[in-house]
């Protein structure tokens, strides 16, 4: 069993994950499917490599992985716990595996990995799966605002990240969570978590409900990036539009650097002076001599 330390921890490396794949950085990909529809996901294999073995796992939020199914080349798939093939069909075709879901439920919705297993090195790759019209994670994530104007060193910024979502979802029970990205040179920081500390709910309905999260900090020169919102629900994520922070450089935020530009130029012109001075004087008692 895996405590609510170990649940959060993977539900942040989970999350960091998808972030890169909403970003675009990665070689992973995102395929969208409509819910009830078939799709299939694929691998690419070792060329000509017959003793590679091959697992397809598949993950949600805050989830260890699960074992879909394993097969060698050749060799008929062995099943996971819980996976059979009524419902899906894992098969390899020459350089290429792939897992095929004959018609997708809500709870396919998730992150499936494919792991080749060969006898000096072992390659991952991962797929999200994205449901259209799944009705589990029946939620809208709005983050404002989405354009700031530069601020300065130390001024104070809050970003607000608005959920509406199911008061009473008895097909998805349990509290989400919020989590706060700093997106940077393609590497993503997870900042800050909030996981119940929300400033605001009320209902807007009978049946749904928003709550408000604020992320506040003074800021400093080296905060500038895209902030975003990530709300973890259902086994699933969803972001907000991003938030871009800029930070106006002043002349007070450059003085160490001037100073030391300084100081160096200053040494240089006293060694450089220092050492004219004592070539000029050991020619002058060359000549004399």
């Amino acid at each position: 069993m895996f405590s609510s330390k170990d649940s959060a921890m993977m539900t942040l490396v989970w999350v960091t994950l998808i972030f890169l794949l909403h970003q675009g950085d990665t070689l992973d990909q995102v395929t969208t499917v409509q819910l009830g529809e078939p799709v299939t996901l694929t691998c690419v294999l070792p060329p000509d490599d017959l003793s590679s073995k091959i697992h397809w796992y598949k993950q949600r939020a805050g989830e260890t992985l699960k074992l879909i199914a394993t097969l060698r080349q050749t060799v008929r798939p062995q099943y996971g716990q819980g996976f059979n093939a009524s419902r899906l069909e894992v098969k390899d075709n020459k350089n290429i595996s792939s897992l095929t879901i004959f018609r997708t439920i809500p709870e396919d919705e998730g992150m499936y990995h494919c792991a080749v297993m060969e006898w000096n090195v072992n390659t991952w790759s991962a797929t999200y799966l994205l449901l259209k019209g799944n009705t589990q994670r029946n939620v809208t994530v709005r983050q404002w605002p989405t354009v700031l104007d530069p601020v300065r060193a130390g001024d104070p910024v809050t970003l607000n990240c608005s959920v509406l979502s199911d008061s009473d979802n008895k097909m998805c029970p349990g509290d989400l969570n919020v989590l706060w990205f700093r997106g940077q040179n393609s590497h993503p920081n997870i900042i800050y978590v909030d996981g119940k500390n929300q400033t605001e709910c009320k209902k807007q309905s009978d049946t749904q409900k928003s709550c408000i999260y604020h992320f506040s900090k003074k800021v400093s020169s080296s905060d500038a990036g895209t902030y975003y919102c990530a709300v973890v629900t259902c086994g699933t994520i969803l972001f907000g539009d991003g938030t871009e922070l800029q930070i106006e450089t002043s002349i007070c935020s450059l003085m160490p650097s001037i100073v030391i530009f300084l100081l160096c130029a200053v040494f240089v012109l006293i060694v450089t002076a220092v050492l004219t001075y004592s070539i000029r004087k050991n020619s002058s008692k060359h000549c004399k001599e």
